[in-house]
């Protein structure tokens, strides 16, 4: 229990409210990340016993023993999921069963405990349900719901931890990047790579993310504002763009690089293809070569790029660049099949149209 709160329960989890409630920050200058609510999921896991102990608790600091395997050898998953305000005023997540599946693959590939996906989905509706307050109204903005798993045992040895904890906060937050659907400039990274087959770039792990540090602050420095990663073997085909999944419009066909087990298999990006391809259109999920996408750059089929992910949804490309070349895309402004993505998708998320493949799941309001 929290200092001074008071306990109560809702199914199996017990729910400790906060006494000392933070006031609502100003929904119109949000940013993203800076501010976080009132609670925090916990379940704890103990090799032999498994999960036990779910609690919602106020939010608070973390106390962990120094020698936590998290630590010293990174072992900790996470994931990133939304839940929206309606024009109704009620609250929906958006296809988070596809976000407790993909947290388990991770967890397999970290050697990390696995979560019942009943047990993993019930207790973020409960905490939701809990926080709904916090889930802001102005357009675009949305609460940002991190689960991330960390090994807690105490312990140097490199070997499976027997001591696991899986949390939940949240954050309301306005657009990823603050100029919005405004096109951005990238830049083809061809020193570092992000991830090789075999390795850890299908899950997603933190590992992957401050390894991407450099070239990202490297591109920040050239005036571009991430890089698009090629593979980490033949320094030749596409990959990921930053921290998000991408797209291209290469004359009449839509093309997305292949899952190969380096790329994050990215639920904005299967929500994607799955929407288009219930209008008629198929997205082609194969190998695209560097110099395929800049031979389109040269000759003019190169239409359309976007990143695509939860935190931005479309992250349109106006400016791409290769070894000291800039080639812009589409005039530099977002394309027309981008936007539509844009809307179609964010229609769905926000309640704004209709939902016709059941991705949303609304909470229980009282």
């Amino acid at each position: 229990m929290g200092p001074g709160g008071k306990e109560d329960t809702m199914s199996n989890i017990k729910i400790t409210r906060t006494t000392t409630p933070k006031a609502k920050p100003d929904q119109n200058h949000l940013g993203f990340g800076k501010y976080y609510t009132d609670h925090m999921l916990r379940i704890d896991y103990t090799a032999g016993i498994g999960w036990h102990d779910a609690r919602i608790e106020p939010f608070g600091n973390l106390e962990i023993h120094p020698a936590a395997v998290v630590l010293h050898y990174g072992t900790e998953i996470f994931e990133g999921l939304k839940a929206y305000r309606r024009p109704d005023g009620k609250v929906q997540m958006f296809r988070p069963m596809e976000n407790i599946r993909r947290m388990n693959n991770s967890a397999r590939r970290m050697c990390l405990p696995t979560m019942d996906e009943d047990l993993a989905l019930e207790s973020l509706r409960l905490f939701v349900e809990l926080e709904q307050d916090w889930v802001p109204s102005a357009p675009g903005t949305s609460l940002y719901l991190r689960p991330f798993m960390i090994a807690t045992e105490p312990n140097l040895a490199v070997h499976t931890a027997k001591e696991i904890s899986y949390l939940v906060i949240a954050s309301p937050v306005a657009s990823y990047f603050p100029e919005g659907l405004k096109p951005v400039k990238i830049m083809i990274e061809d020193e570092d790579v992000r991830a090789v087959r075999g390795g850890t770039g299908e899950a997603k792990c933190g590992g992957n993310y401050a390894a991407a540090t450099r070239a990202g602050d490297r591109a920040e420095t050239r005036g571009y504002s991430q890089v698009l990663w090629l593979d980490g073997v033949e320094r030749k085909y596409i990959e990921e763009v930053g921290a998000m999944n991408v797209m291209f419009k290469i004359g009449d066909e839509i093309v997305t690089p292949k899952l190969t087990g380096s790329i994050l298999p990215g639920i904005t990006r299967k929500s994607a293809i799955e929407l288009l391809a219930s209008q008629g259109i198929t997205v082609s999920e194969r190998l695209l070569s560097v110099d395929e996408l800049i031979g389109a750059a040269k000759d003019g089929t190169l239409d359309e790029a976007w990143g695509i992910g939860t935190a931005a949804i479309i992250s349109p490309i106006g400016v791409l660049a290769y070894q000291g070349v800039d080639y812009t895309i589409h005039n530099g402004e977002i394309g027309p099949f981008a936007q539509k993505l844009y809307d179609d998708l964010s229609g769905i998320q926000w309640g704004k149209t209709e939902d016709p493949f059941g991705w949303t799941f609304p909470i229980d309001q009282q």
